[in-house]
């Protein structure tokens, strides 16, 4: 049987690492060995990722910020792009830049790293993208992503009230590529459409 027809996915787990941790020995008790996912915003301590070596094969993080100010503004978190950029490389030294794929196309094991491109945010996905082909590898698998859809909550917000401009995305890619990235997924600037739940329905995500 082909593993990744078993993962167990933890989202956002960092609060309930020891929990977690917990359910994996049980899952591993039965004799079952299914992909451990550990999909986090990036927000991490090192020693809570150094728990986790060997026991998760998947990390999938968000890499959000490397402006401070941005990451203040929109996640009251001033000291993101510290923490965030060396809960990274920690996952980097545990599982490198190789992504090993099931014969479906499914990881097994390694690293994605996923930035959202912003409105009026170009220079912070371009720092983003530049810290880690400069400070940890230029192989690592990045998705890049354009799906950002504002809410009616920030409906009167300066800068974020909006989805993203062609311009804007056009110019973070071509970073992405300047910097030799040539592992990972780029979303059609549409992605705003088609990534997004509806939450009037009894079914946001779907059936």
């Amino acid at each position: 049987m082909d593993k990744t027809e078993n993962i167990v996915g933890f989202v956002s787990p960092s609060h309930y690492v020891p929990q977690m941790l917990a359910i994996i020995r049980g899952i591993k008790n039965t004799g079952r060995s299914p992909v451990f996912v550990y999909n986090t915003n990036g927000y991490d301590k090192v020693e809570t990722l150094k728990m986790l070596e060997g026991i998760i094969d998947v990390y999938l993080p968000d890499f959000k910020y490397m402006d401070a100010a941005l990451a203040k503004s929109y996640s009251k978190a001033k000291d993101y792009p510290e923490v965030a950029s060396t809960a990274l490389k920690e996952m980097y030294r545990q599982k490198g830049s190789t992504l090993l794929l099931s014969d479906r196309g499914i990881a097994e094991s390694g690293i994605i790293v996923r930035h959202l491109v912003l409105p009026g945010a170009v220079e912070n996905s371009k720092a983003v993208l530049k810290y880690i082909a400069e400070e940890i590898s230029g192989r690592l698998h990045i998705s890049l992503m354009s799906q950002y859809y504002p809410t009616e909550l920030v409906a009167h917000h300066k800068t974020i009230f909006r989805t993203l401009h062609k311009e804007e995305y056009d110019e973070v890619v071509n970073v992405f590529n300047e910097l030799g990235f040539h592992r990972g997924w780029l979303q059609e600037l549409v992605s705003n459409i088609s990534y997004r739940p509806d939450f009037s329905n009894e079914q946001p995500f779907g059936e």
